[in-house]
């Protein structure tokens, strides 16, 4: 028989704060990235893990999701039991919530994971204990498919600025920089943005550290487009770091200010 203690959810209560349209950026760089991957799965399933004190997040994530994979069903995960009852209005064709924590507590194996502003408040000791978890929980590769996604990151209040990491079952694949360009004074802005695993190695020496201040140097040498706009002053910045960073995005994303790069570049130091 399963103990008591082994069925609580695992995790901690987090701050709860959430405003609408707060995760639009890291919304719309899943929907372009995997958008493909849910509309293959014949009954496609995404966790929004932690959503907070409303249920915003995982409104809005079905809303975006089935405008590119129309058969995706989302659950809204907590380990707040009151956040769960709250949200169970607003359950809708598509949608459920459910008490739970890391665990997942979906029968299925979800084809996305999305967890963000969760790990905000855990020791970076931590962090590679809950990827492993999660990503095991994420549905398999299989027939040329890459198998489940976790995004994992952080954002500003008010969704200006995100930093997250894209995880497979394998395990960390990319980190996303992405950000309203008109709030941006530079690149290294979004050093504040870092998740877990890297906001304490923005240090000399490290990778991400470097990586940062590249992209302030391309974004110094890509002033003159300026007067173009703060688009195409991006754009220009993601080509000069395309010549030293293995950059895996390309100007489509660019414009939307948006810049992927290989996990394995910028990875901590051991």
């Amino acid at each position: 028989m399963t103990s008591r203690a082994a069925s609580r959810p695992v995790g901690t209560v987090t701050r709860g704060t959430t405003n609408p349209n707060r995760l639009r950026r890291m919304d719309r760089w899943i929907a372009a990235t995997h958008g493909a991957a849910l509309r293959r799965a014949a009954d496609p399933v995404a966790v929004d893990l932690g959503y907070g004190a409303a249920p915003w997040t995982a409104v809005e994530l079905l809303t975006r999701l089935r405008e590119t994979a129309p058969r995706t069903r989302v659950v809204g995960v907590e380990i707040e039991p009151a956040r769960v009852a709250a949200a169970r209005p607003y359950e809708r064709d598509g949608l459920v919530f459910r008490h739970g924590g890391f665990e997942i507590p979906v029968r299925e194996r979800p084809l996305l994971i999305r967890a963000a502003n969760v790990l905000r408040q855990y020791d970076e000791a931590e962090v590679a204990a809950v990827w492993e978890r999660l990503c095991a929980r994420l549905a398999p590769a299989s027939d040329g498919c890459r198998g489940g996604l976790l995004v994992e990151g952080t954002c500003d209040e008010i969704g200006r600025r995100h930093v997250w990491v894209a995880l497979g079952p394998e395990g960390p694949r990319t980190v996303t920089f992405a950000t309203r360009l008109g709030s941006l004074d530079r690149p290294s802005d979004l050093a504040e943005r870092l998740p877990k695993a890297l906001i304490h190695r923005n240090v000399p020496g490290e990778p991400v550290h470097a990586f940062l201040h590249d992209f302030d140097r391309a974004w110094a040498a890509a002033a003159p487009y300026a007067s173009y706009g703060a688009r195409q002053r991006w754009i220009r910045t993601a080509r000069h770091l395309t010549t030293d960073w293995p950059i895996t995005d390309g100007p489509s994303r660019w414009r939307q200010g948006e810049v992927t790069v290989a996990w394995g570049a910028l990875a901590p130091r051991r």
